[in-house]
């Protein structure tokens, strides 16, 4: 399919070519949410922890004889029906984080790309390149209507990055770095025409089939490419 290749001060820089297979799929909700549930599981701290009976502080001393008092029977201070006691069931320091098969990670960037480019949300950019100042570039982004926009890159140029750190609703990834999760938190997706031979790149690359249930499996890194 074509569209048209947009330059930051709203210009027409000429027609952009995009593979029909990546960007004009049929968008497979239920694998997109899959892959963000994935995304945001892997990024959880799991540092959320509680004590129990055996970790509290406390005497270890039986408050009152077993019998002859009237009331319950009662074993240690560090129960959890005591103020002081232990938590039954509390959470414990663990990673939430869980293998998803390459295959289905790269059926959600590409059902992800393929709704935006439905939406009529995609853009490509001719370049993604700025003076450094935050100032020009937020002119530049009002006169283009973008509030909320994801910018995807081969390679980030360094002085966009700075002029858009202090810009609230924009984001500026490479193309090893685009996401589901933050390619649908942004209403506007756009890519530049170097991001987009990054992208086509990445996605035509083969994928291994997926290991038997019984293989071992490595967790990807926290900055591992979410699709590919």
């Amino acid at each position: 399919m074509q569209i048209e290749i947009k330059t930051l001060d709203n210009g027409n820089a000429g027609i952009a070519e995009l593979p029909d297979e990546f960007f004009g799929a049929a968008p497979r909700p239920d694998i997109m949410a899959r892959v963000v549930h994935w995304q945001r599981s892997k990024s959880r701290a799991g540092t959320h922890s509680t004590k129990g009976m055996g970790e509290v502080s406390g005497t270890t001393k039986k408050p009152y004889k077993q019998k002859g008092t009237g009331n319950a029977r009662q074993g240690s201070l560090r129960a959890p029906q005591f103020r002081t006691g232990g938590r039954v069931h509390g959470p414990v320091v663990r990673d939430h984080g869980y293998d998803l098969p390459k295959k289905v990670r790269r059926l959600g960037l590409i059902s992800a790309l393929s709704q935006k480019q439905a939406d009529g949300k995609l853009v490509v950019l001719d370049a993604a390149v700025a003076d450094g100042k935050t100032r020009t570039l937020a002119t530049q982004l009002k006169t283009l209507g973008w509030k909320s926009v994801l910018v995807v890159d081969r390679e980030v140029d360094a002085l966009f990055l700075q002029s858009s750190r202090n810009i609230i609703g924009i984001d500026v990834l490479p193309t090893v770095g685009a996401n589901v999760y933050d390619i649908l938190a942004h209403d506007v997706l756009a890519i530049t025409t170097a991001g987009i031979e990054g992208l086509t790149a990445r996605l035509a690359k083969p994928v291994a089939a997926v290991a038997a249930p019984d293989a071992e499996h490595v967790k990807p890194a926290d900055h591992e490419e979410t699709a590919a």
